[in-house]
């Protein structure tokens, strides 16, 4: 079986991106189940979101959807089928098309997700993982500390490939995600966040150093102690 976890608060410039990939999977895999997911924090942090949903998910393959990015079904389910054997994050897209406001109104006027306008994002890591608990837990999850918005995507790649000897794995194909209002990048919380960002970059390739950083906080104390860690 397979879950497809949103991590998702309401905001009014998100809900139609939301319904967007809520009814995505509802056309092309009426069989997953879909479950959105939040926590109980009073700023919405993506990196608990996703490890809680990975902990309550009791399928054999979990795919971590951000509530505005769509993929496309056949690198999706090429991801699925690889990420219950291999030990690794499966990423389903090779390009990652931010929409913007004019891809995204065409997209909600009737186009083709592929012939909408776009921005191509390079390096882009988040959006749409593919992965099971195990592999989750395995170097780490995502580290809560990265609280609010930015740097959780980056930190938990260099992590993946550091501690698991090779990158996230990635599959031909695209995902697009479309716009909304954007999260503000600044404050004492996100300068919190830069300087997590830099000891992960200091770490990167360190396997010894690595291990560190990751698992020094209580979310990652709790991993320790699952299979495969």
């Amino acid at each position: 079986m397979v879950t497809a976890l949103i991590p998702w608060r309401p905001q009014p410039s998100r809900l139609a991106a939301y319904d967007a990939t809520i009814e995505w999977y509802q056309r092309n895999l009426p069989e997953v189940r879909v479950v959105s997911i939040d926590s109980d924090d009073e700023v919405f942090t993506l990196s608990r979101c996703r490890n809680l949903g990975v902990a309550r998910a009791d399928d054999d393959v979990v795919i971590i959807n951000d509530a505005d990015t769509l993929p496309e079904l056949s690198p999706l389910l090429e991801a699925i089928s690889a990420a219950r054997v291999d030990g690794l994050v499966h990423l389903p897209y090779t390009d990652y098309r931010w929409l913007g406001g004019i891809g995204t109104a065409q997209f909600a006027e009737g186009r083709e997700l592929s012939q909408c306008d776009y921005e191509l994002v390079v390096g882009a890591c988040s959006g749409v993982y593919v992965t099971t608990a195990d592999t989750w837990w395995s170097h780490g999850g995502q580290d809560e500390r990265f609280r609010g918005w930015g740097f959780e995507d980056a930190a938990w790649y260099l992590a993946h490939e550091t501690l698991l000897d090779a990158p996230p794995q990635r599959h031909s194909g695209r995902v697009y995600a479309q716009h909304h209002v954007a999260e503000q990048r600044f404050g004492t919380q996100y300068e919190a966040n830069e300087r997590l960002m830099a000891r992960y970059r200091e770490a990167s390739g360190n396997v010894e150093l690595m291990r560190q950083v990751v698992f020094e906080d209580s979310m990652a104390e709790r991993a320790r102690n699952l299979p495969g860690v």
